[in-house]
């Protein structure tokens, strides 16, 4: 049998644990204490970890049990309903955390030191180190969520912050930082909402900070809103003449210039049969797409030659000079 590792061996001191405060706290009855015990120690037998050792005990629960730990997964698991940050549903409250372990308090100190020092990456690796001792508290996991978005790694700031206002929505501190990352991640409308929520729990209308960061996030979410309903000038077709919604060339126009129309009479040519040779019909399509070549193609010299005798009176082009015009090289090329 493969050795367990010692996180294994944690989790089942922990669900020992569990199983004990259940019959505590009154969440099962006396009639189960045979039930529990059999299983407690079913489990300590398959694990090879002694129940009765409180210092190991302690050392595997840290300052949260089980209940706790599981509590904040499970708000974490429902984000596609209603989630930590979703201003429509005001998450619960988590259990309180127990009891506050030296070692992580230590750490998270010299996390603040680093942070003062603007040693982002040192600040992240001793908050990282209280969050092993307890993994929901909600202050290491919103200090490090700002060290995460001191260094510009943002999306991390984002995720810890979630983890904290899920494990205690009441600490404000980590809606502003919630609010923060998910602005520095583009996200504006999140933002307002984490500001929003920090705001309702600070209660008496919010701190100036956080009412300064939801003016803020409203303002980029409103300019975003106005961004997105705007429609681009490309889009609307009004400009007269040989060109439309802003530079797009009107080859009907063209047609004309050329002595062309919609079909043949007063000796014009067929413009809509041209249409139909593969080679104007591609470079019809490339004007479409780039009208700038509507200028090549009308300073072009045969182009021109074309026009010239249109306005000396020589009438319309016929299909042998359309049939040289689409043999130049450079039309051909357009």
């Amino acid at each position: 049998m493969q050795s367990l590792s010692d996180s294994k061996k944690r989790l089942a001191l922990s669900i020992i644990d569990f199983l004990s405060s259940s019959l505590k706290d009154g969440t099962l009855t006396a009639d189960d204490a045979d039930n529990i015990e059999i299983a407690s120690n079913c489990i300590a037998e398959a694990f090879k970890v002694d129940a009765s050792d409180k210092a190991a005990v302690s050392e595997a629960v840290g300052s949260q049990n089980l209940l706790s730990i599981f509590s904040v997964y499970e708000k974490l698991k429902g984000k596609a309903g209603p989630a930590a940050g979703d201003a429509s549903a005001a998450p619960k409250a988590a259990p309180e955390p127990t009891a506050i372990n030296p070692e992580a308090e230590k750490l998270k100190s010299a996390g603040n030191a680093a942070m003062q020092q603007k040693d982002y990456k040192t600040a992240i690796a001793k908050y990282s180190e209280a969050i092993t001792f307890s993994p929901t508290n909600p202050i290491y996991l919103s200090n490090r969520a700002a060290a995460y978005s001191a260094s510009g790694d943002h999306a991390a700031a984002v995720q810890d912050a979630e983890l904290a206002v899920a494990a205690d929505p009441k600490y404000t501190k980590a809606w502003s930082r919630l609010g923060l990352a998910r602005f520095a991640m583009g996200d504006a409308r999140g933002s307002v909402e984490a500001y929003q929520k920090g705001i309702d729990f600070e209660g008496s209308g919010g701190s100036e900070a956080m009412k300064k960061g939801l003016e803020t996030a409203k303002k980029e979410l409103a300019r975003m809103e106005a961004e997105e309903d705007n429609i681009p000038e490309d889009d609307v077709d009004d400009a007269p003449g040989n060109t439309r919604g802003g530079g797009v060339p009107d080859l009907a126009g063209l047609a004309s210039m050329l002595g062309g129309g919609g079909g043949r009479g007063s000796g014009g040519f067929d413009f809509a049969s041209i249409m139909n040779n593969p080679m104007f019909a591609s470079m019809a399509q490339n004007i479409m797409r780039n009208p700038d070549a509507l200028s090549g193609l009308m300073n072009n010299p045969t182009v021109q030659g074309i026009l010239n005798n249109r306005r000396e009176g020589g009438g319309v082009p016929d299909m042998s000079q359309i049939q040289q015009m689409m043999q130049d090289p450079a039309i051909a090329g357009l």
